[in-house]
């Protein structure tokens, strides 16, 4: 009985947390994979005017086999890739840069963050009439600016390419979020006790093997971290795409944009799908990281 009014406090204060949690996240996840099972292809369904039956995985079989659904996960594939290498790096050589104070360092920062404080839909806008596909004479954006460099060479048809197309989309991505990778390494350069290079400077190191056996293992947490971070954030891209691109054009499409489609057309059973296999790749991503943050935490 003591035990239980230990207990009892706490629960009534989680509680409200928990049901809403319950309800809005685990319910609905729940309600999305019960209509990803059924064959509610139509507005008669949708509307409930027509009955649904329930069909198991054949959503799922159908839509994995599809070529256009194949695209838009290798499409993910692409876009993911390059836009987590090119954050990282650039992320990192930029913190990697300002390691040290220098002068103007404050107002360099600002400039360089700036661009998270930006919507995605509205840098979208701007990036595309930037990466505008049009050359020669009607050339604009980066192809008019290439055009009058003289390097003509690099006038490409940028989102509008039907295989690498999702790769010049991960370029404002790119622009971005780097910022924010060069925010992350750049307070864990600072977090670094000075002790610890003066100890390795007394012992001989020099400057690149203080970095390379001293610092850069301190910050491979927050590595992880980011790649985490900018791993989620790219493989459930939208607004960035829709902005540039369109639902319709087939050369960027992801899973995102082919759930819009099959939703706005009435198909919620498909739409559902295409959210739960996005779920389970996002989970692929974040559970290993949870899982090994939490054993870390454990083992302390």
């Amino acid at each position: 009985m003591n035990g239980i009014r230990k207990v009892w406090p706490p629960l009534l204060l989680l509680a409200p947390s928990l049901i809403v949690l319950g309800v809005f996240v685990y319910g609905l996840i729940a309600a999305n994979f019960t209509t990803s099972m059924t064959d509610n292809h139509t507005a008669a369904q949708a509307t409930g005017q027509q009955p649904t039956a329930f069909v198991g995985l054949d959503n799922y079989v159908a839509l994995l086999a599809t070529s256009d659904f194949q695209h838009s996960l290798m499409n993910l594939l692409l876009f993911t890739g390059v836009f987590l290498v090119g954050a990282m790096v650039m992320g990192f050589m930029w913190a990697w840069i300002l390691e040290r104070p220098a002068r103007g360092e404050g107002l360099f920062r600002a400039i360089y963050l700036f661009p998270m404080a930006v919507s995605f839909v509205a840098s979208g806008v701007v990036w595309r009439w930037l990466l505008n596909s049009n050359q020669g004479e009607n050339a604009s954006g980066l192809n008019r600016l290439f055009q009058m460099v003289g390097l003509d060479v690099l006038q490409n048809n940028w989102w509008n390419n039907i295989t690498f197309g999702i790769v010049a989309i991960a370029i404002p991505a790119i622009w971005q979020l780097s910022g924010y990778v060069m925010a992350l390494f750049l307070a864990g350069f600072r977090g670094i006790p000075d002790e610890l290079r003066e100890a390795a400077r007394m012992d001989g190191a020099t400057e690149w093997q203080l970095y390379r056996y001293v610092l850069f293992p301190q910050l491979a947490p927050i590595a992880l971290s980011a790649l985490v971070i900018i791993g989620h954030m790219s493989l459930k891209s939208f607004d960035l795409i829709m902005s540039i691109s369109k639902a319709a054009n087939y050369q960027t499409k992801v899973p995102a944009v082919d759930m819009f489609v099959f939703k706005s057309s009435f198909d919620y059973a498909n739409s559902a799908a295409v959210g739960m296999v996005l779920l389970v790749i996002v989970a692929v991503v974040i559970v290993p990281y949870l899982w090994w943050t939490n054993r870390k935490e454990n083992t302390r």
